[in-house]
């Protein structure tokens, strides 16, 4: 068996227990929780996906996360995430949740966003490329860039990060 998960209902109320990928394959909620990372300066960070990964093959991204084990908040999901995926342990602050229908899967997401100041250890496995990216260079990335789904409608629903008039494009995105 891989990584367990609670199944929970339309309330996000628990349920039961499930397999995470026994969950996608049959549609079943269970919970995921992500982080916006920002710096210092209030840049996001955005990566893009390796190539040989399963889900989402060289997309981009601007969400760090996954499956909240059983047992877990989605605060501590979210913080366990960022040590594995960035190697860095800081403080996540809950923005909101939502019912997302899920590119491949319908979830609760805990969206989160913690200010990270120091350096970065990128798992290669998780990440191939990253940089930091001012607001409106994030939002001329999403309309030049092939952003995971999911991202995009976490990206409509973000409050305060409305879409500028007027955007100064993004150097081009690192050779796949």
């Amino acid at each position: 068996m891989g990584e367990l998960v609670e199944r929970v209902d339309e309330q996000d109320r628990v349920i039961g227990v499930a397999d995470r990928d026994e969950a996608i394959r049959n549609g079943w909620l269970h919970r995921v929780a992500t982080t916006v990372c920002r710096d210092p300066r209030g840049r996001v960070l955005v990566y893009r996906r390796p190539e040989h990964v399963s889900r989402f093959p060289g997309h981009y991204d601007w969400l760090f996360g996954g499956g909240v084990e059983v047992g877990e908040s989605y605060e501590e999901a979210a913080a366990r995430e960022l040590a594995e995926e960035l190697g860095v342990r800081v403080r996540v602050r809950p923005v909101f949740t939502f019912l997302c229908r899920g590119a491949i899967s319908p979830y609760w997401l805990g969206v989160h966003e913690a200010i990270v100041a120091g350096p970065l250890a990128p798992d290669p496995g998780e990440i191939a490329w990253h940089g930091w990216l001012g607001e409106r260079e994030l939002h001329e990335a999403f309309l030049r860039w092939t952003f995971v789904p999911d991202g995009r409608e976490v990206m409509r629903r973000y409050p305060g990060l409305c879409a500028p008039s007027t955007a100064t494009p993004p150097s081009a995105p690192p050779p796949s």
